[in-house]
């Protein structure tokens, strides 16, 4: 059974730094593509960051030059460290596989990352 648990979101002031973990399970993860996806409030599910098995990774423009996305494949984790928050950044935060053309595997509870002043 495939799960993903999401942790280290929380509240922080524009231009500051959060980082999020999602550790998954019941995957191989070691040569799965991952990804980190949000959802702000009445919005879309939306692409933020991808990381193949390599380590070669892409980002949204949104959030490009600011955001890193890194993986451990010992640990079966995949992280997402934000720098320079912005409002617009407000939105829980998810990770999944990045499978264009297969479904996604069941979401996880995602974390809150909400950036205010």
């Amino acid at each position: 059974q495939v799960q993903f648990v999401e942790s280290g979101g929380g509240l922080v002031q524009p231009g500051g730094s959060l980082g999020v973990s999602c550790s998954a399970s019941g995957i191989v993860f070691a040569i799965s593509t991952m990804g980190w996806y949000r959802q702000a409030p009445g919005k879309q599910r939306d692409l933020v960051a991808t990381i193949n098995r390599e380590g070669s990774t892409t980002y949204a423009d949104s959030v490009k030059g600011r955001f890193t996305i890194s993986r451990d494949n010992a640990r079966k984790t995949v992280d997402l460290q934000m720098n320079s928050l912005k409002p617009e950044d407000t939105a829980v935060y998810y990770c999944n596989r990045h499978h264009p053309g297969s479904d996604f595997f069941p979401w996880g509870q995602g974390t809150q990352v909400t950036v205010s002043s």
